[in-house]
């Protein structure tokens, strides 16, 4: 296998080995909280499972469907839009059902990237912001996660230093894995930015509504002339619990869409019709489920921050997306984001998302998810707190031994 190009050119997966340390103690009885994968727990809304319910079976729905989305779906998207971010969309050139932003993500780095070209991606950042383009053979550099004044500093170095010159730059706000929120200004200088050296903004945006305070995130495209330079990516899954179901969206740039739509074609048919409806129903429909689903995982952030700390972990409060961006505890940080997450499977019976697996910039960092309920999230703090107690008292054992010695 290693001998296979596109293989050859992914490390490890990282979280592959936590996955099988969870795997093997669940294995062998331990009750183990799982705060790694960003797998939303919460169902789908009832009105979204009925119209796919609805919709299955009927005359022509088990045919082929649209590869670049269903008119009634696309037009669906357009209009959230317009509602949500006072964008005006057409449906027809700007918008693209995807099979979930990750997989529009990879087949927009099949469709743009030639052998060498450079792409500017945040260090820490998800996986696929990096590996898509490294699998169509580009090459990455990184650039800060933050989205702070230092960025473009790290950009304009990047322009002058890459050969070729880049001819794109990721950006993911609410953040996966950190956490953080960028404002319409940093979006405005971003696009300034883009159009100054000729590159294009490719925006992932699928925490668009997991958001904490009153201060809804922006979208890139709400920057006057961004559908110059601009593609962002949505997706259905966090928004509507609807993770396993694989409806996103590629808004925005007409040449972008048009080069992803061709590759589209030739690599699939679109999700499964009845999908599709129901997904359009969900952007259609009442938003109490949002407003719901902000209200449960701000309680589980707020149940997360207050009982770790207890435990003796200060976590930061993430305002946005379903995570926590936690530093390693001091006594425990020169093991490295993967064996502390290890040691947290066998010692406290918690499993978190390495920050190792999402950059090299992220290896003092966990990502916890906020995928359990409050009173497993409680359950964890207390592992956690067993935990550190029993490390706190070997180590006073051997400093004891040693002074003894």
């Amino acid at each position: 296998m290693t001998d296979f190009y596109r293989v050859r050119r992914l490390p490890p997966y990282v979280f592959e080995q936590v996955n099988r340390l969870k795997a093997k103690a669940r294995a062998g009885g331990a009750d183990i909280i799982d705060l790694g994968m960003g797998n939303p727990d919460l169902p789908a809304p009832k009105h979204v499972v009925d119209k796919l319910v609805e919709t299955a079976g009927k005359a022509r729905t088990d045919r082929y469907s649209a590869s670049k989305g269903i008119p009634g779906l696309r037009r669906a998207q357009a209009a959230y839009y317009e509602r949500r971010f006072g964008v005006k969309l057409n449906p027809d050139t700007q918008v693209i059902t995807t099979l979930g932003s990750k997989e529009g993500f990879a087949n927009m780095a099949q469709a743009i990237t030639a052998p060498g070209d450079v792409i500017l991606v945040p260090n820490p950042s998800y996986p696929i912001h990096a590996f898509g383009f490294l699998m169509a053979g580009g090459v990455i550099r990184s650039v800060p996660a933050e989205p702070t004044p230092d960025f473009f500093g790290a950009l304009e170095r990047a322009i002058q230093h890459s050969i070729p010159k880049p001819i794109a730059v990721v950006v993911c706000y609410p953040s996966n894995p950190t956490a953080m929120v960028a404002s319409l200004d940093f979006y405005k200088d971003l696009v300034a930015f883009a159009k100054k050296h000729e590159i294009f903004v490719l925006s992932d945006l699928a925490y668009a509504e997991v958001y904490f305070d009153d201060n809804p995130p922006p979208s890139v495209l709400q920057v006057p002339g961004a559908n110059d330079v601009c593609v962002e990516f949505t997706s259905m899954s966090k928004t509507f619990s609807m993770a396993g179901w694989r409806i996103g969206f590629a808004v925005g740039n007409e040449r972008l869409l048009g080069a992803l739509a061709r590759v589209k074609s030739y690599l699939d048919y679109g999700a499964y019709t009845p999908v599709q409806v129901a997904a359009a129903a969900a952007l259609n429909g009442p938003e109490d489920c949002i407003a719901e689903m902000r209200a449960i995982y701000k309680k589980r952030r707020d149940v997360m921050v207050e009982s770790f700390a207890q435990a003796g972990w200060d976590i930061p409060t993430p305002t946005a997306s379903m995570f926590a961006w936690v530093p390693i505890p001091e006594k425990f940080k020169h093991l490295g984001s993967l064996e502390f997450s290890k040691l947290l499977i066998e010692k406290a019976d918690v499993a978190v998302a390495p920050g190792i697996g999402f950059g090299e910039y992220g290896d003092e960092y966990l990502r916890l998810a906020l995928v359990e309920n409050e009173q497993r999230i409680r359950q964890a703090a207390r592992g956690i707190r067993r935990f550190f107690d029993t490390a706190d008292e070997h180590m006073h054992n051997v400093v004891q031994l040693n002074a003894a010695g």
